[in-house]
C-alpha cells in the first residue's frame, strides 16, 4: 500500500465533512422548511439524522482518521499524539492540512444541501429557519454560559474518541454516531450542539454568500461561540485524556 499524503489527508477530510453536512444539514432543512414531507417531526429525527450523518461521513473519510471536525484534530494534537494517523506526523502543516479541508467540506456540503432543498427554501418566509438549516443558533443568548454548553457536549465527545481510539471498521463509527446522538438529545437544547467549528461556520459562510431567497442575516455575531465553544473543550479533552495517560492514539 502505498503511503499516505497530506493530498489524501485533504481529499479524505473534505469528501467526509461534506457528506457530514450534506446529511445533517439536510435533516434540518427537513424539520424546518417549507412543503417537506418531514416537516414539524422534531428534534428526535435532527438528532439522529446527525448521528447517521456521522456515520457515512467517518466511513468515507476513514482514509484520514475521519476527524471532520476541527476539534477532534485540536483534540488530538492537545493529548500529546505523535501521528493523526500512521506516516502523518502532528504538527503545523499537517494540523492545518486537516483544518482547511474541513472548512472546505463543510462549505461544500452546505451548497449541496442547499441546492437538494432550493425550493422548499424558496416555499419558506421565516429567515430564521432558512439559517437554522445552515448554522446554530442559542435558545437564550448568553455568550458566557452558551460558550460553557457547547464546551460540554464537545468535551464528551472528543475525550470518548481519544480514550476509545476511534476506528473506521467494525464499532467505530457507529459507537460515535451514539456519542453525537446522545450530545445531541442532552446537551443540544441551549445551542443547537455544533460541537464543531467546521459545522457551523463552514455552512454559516455558505449561506451568506448563497442567492437565498429572502434569507436575513447570517447572524455573525454569535459565530465565534460555536467556533470558541468546541475548541476549548476539545483542548481540555487532550490534555485530560494525557494526564491520565488513556491515549491509544498513535
Amino acid at each position: 500500500m502505498d503511503a499516505i499524503t497530506l493530498g489524501d489527508i485533504f481529499l479524505s477530510e473534505v469528501l467526509g465533512t461534506a457528506i457530514l453536512i450534506i446529511l445533517g444539514a439536510g435533516v434540518v432543512a427537513n424539520q424546518v422548511l417549507g412543503k417537506t414531507k418531514g416537516n414539524g417531526t422534531g428534534w428526535v429525527l435532527i438528532t439522529f439524522g446527525w448521528g447517521f450523518a456521522v456515520f457515512a461521513g467517518v466511513y468515507a473519510a476513514y482514509k484520514s482518521g475521519a476527524h471532520l471536525n476541527p476539534a477532534v484534530t485540536l483534540g488530538i494534537a492537545a493529548s500529546g499524539a505523535e501521528n493523526y494517523v500512521p506516516g502523518i506526523e502532528v504538527n503545523a502543516t499537517s494540523t492545518l492540512t486537516y483544518l482547511g479541508a474541513q472548512m472546505v467540506g463543510a462549505f461544500i456540503g452546505a451548497v449541496i444541501a442547499y441546492l437538494a432543498y432550493k425550493q422548499h427554501f424558496d416555499a419558506t418566509e421565516d429567515p430564521g429557519l432558512k439559517l437554522a438549516v445552515f448554522a446554530t443558533g442559542a435558545e437564550i443568548r448568553n455568550p458566557l454560559w452558551n460558550v460553557l454548553t457547547e464546551a460540554v457536549g464537545t468535551f464528551i465527545l472528543v475525550f470518548w474518541v481519544l480514550i476509545n481510539g476511534g476506528s473506521p471498521s467494525q464499532m467505530g463509527p457507529l459507537a460515535v454516531a451514539l456519542i453525537v446522538v446522545a450530545v445531541g438529545m442532552s446537551l443540544g437544547g441551549p445551542t443547537g450542539y455544533a460541537i464543531n467549528p467546521a459545522r457551523d461556520l463552514g455552512p454559516r459562510i455558505a449561506h451568506a454568500v448563497l442567492p437565498i431567497k429572502g434569507k436575513g442575516s447570517s447572524d455573525w455575531g454569535y459565530s465565534w461561540i460555536p467556533v470558541v465553544g468546541p475548541i476549548v473543550g476539545a483542548v481540555i479533552a487532550g490534555l485530560l485524556a494525557n494526564g491520565l495517560n488513556w491515549i491509544p492514539v498513535s
